[in-house]
């Protein structure tokens, strides 16, 4: 436990544990609008794009944080007009940039003559080895991301759930999609150091899933997803650690902050189908009054066999229904059908 204690007081470790807050914080919220978007998969799409802008800043010697929001924001732009004005459905897009994002990281990486190993860091995650200027970049840029998810959340949320809606409401529909994108590519830049590319989606999708099986208002859910988020997050890189001054073995924060999250769900799950259940008890059935049965005066109009009025016998008198009249012959009691 000693060397468990003394590990988190080093610098670099330090230097994690924020930048795991900060990534808790944001990927959660963006993604919770892009479940309500039914865009989960976003993540995973816009994250094989950063992979390009990552081996793009390895190529020009700058710096590949930058590189990667710049590629993730314009290929998080792509797939959103690809949506909107082409003939290709949202999957489609995901797809298509899904694999030449990819593509061309490894291609570009291979240009510049750096390791595999280097890209590695981006693409599972190196949080323990992230540089103060890198930990600055991700308190600002997740600081913006939640700012903007919060501060905007009605606008936001009306063009998730219903554009049809925000668009009669006077919203600009199209300036608010492309935000959720922008926001989408920000935070998997930001994320990718402490999950890494690959894994990001599920920072962002899992806490959202985790928080919907117990909570029952959209703010609701924004605001359990941030803070599972953060769990998994800075708990995942606890038990990282843990793990590794304990037992002495390598275990990696961005696979372990990922299956903690996982593990969330997994509990949430038959709570959530319990809690469910319960409000279904104690919503009981509407009671529906009964109608009162409508008695009309009687009418001069006689009933015969060829005036073509079909009528049923409901009880002590007959109704029937003539030009535009309700009639009434006492007896037994009968309605139009």
């Amino acid at each position: 436990m000693s060397d468990f204690l003394d590990l988190l007081g080093l610098p670099f470790m330090q230097r994690a544990m924020i930048a795991a807050v900060f990534t808790g914080l944001a990927a959660p919220a963006v993604g919770t609008y892009l479940v309500q978007r039914r865009q989960a998969l976003m993540g995973d799409g816009i994250g094989h794009v950063a992979v390009t802008g990552v081996a793009l800043g390895l190529l020009t010697h700058t710096s590949p944080t930058w590189t990667a929001v710049l590629v993730a924001v314009a290929g998080a732009i792509l797939i959103e007009i690809i949506r909107e004005r082409g003939h290709t459905n949202g999957d489609v897009a995901l797809a298509l940039l899904f694999y030449g994002g990819l593509a061309g990281g490894v291609l570009l990486t291979g240009l510049a003559n750096d390791s595999g190993a280097r890209l590695q860091t981006y693409l599972f995650g190196s949080i323990v080895s992230i540089a103060i200027s890198d930990v600055i970049v991700t308190m600002v840029l997740a600081a913006v991301v939640v700012l903007i998810c919060i501060g905007l959340a009605p606008q936001l949320f009306a063009v998730a759930q219903d554009q049809e809606f925000a668009q009669v409401a006077g919203l600009n529909i199209r300036l608010y999609n492309l935000m959720v994108a922008v926001l989408a590519a920000v935070s998997v830049t930001v994320a990718m150091r402490t999950v890494g590319l690959l894994l990001v989606s599920a920072l962002m999708v899992v806490p959202v899933a985790t928080a919907q099986q117990v909570t029952r208002s959209f703010r609701t859910t924004l605001g359990a997803a941030m803070v599972l988020g953060t769990v998994a997050s800075l708990g995942g890189l606890l038990i990282s650690a843990y793990t590794s001054t304990a037992f002495d073995a390598r275990v990696t924060p961005g696979p372990t902050i990922v299956l903690l999250a996982l593990a969330g769900f997994a509990l949430a799950w038959p709570v959530g189908i319990w809690l469910r259940s319960q409000r279904r008890l104690q919503t009981p059935f509407p009671v529906v009054p009964a109608v009162p049965h409508e008695v009309a005066d009687e009418h001069a109009h006689e009933h015969g066999s060829d005036c073509g009025h079909v009528a049923v016998p409901h009880g002590d008198h007959v109704d029937y229904v003539h030009d535009g009249h309700r009639h009434a012959v006492h007896g037994k009691h009968y309605d139009e059908h």
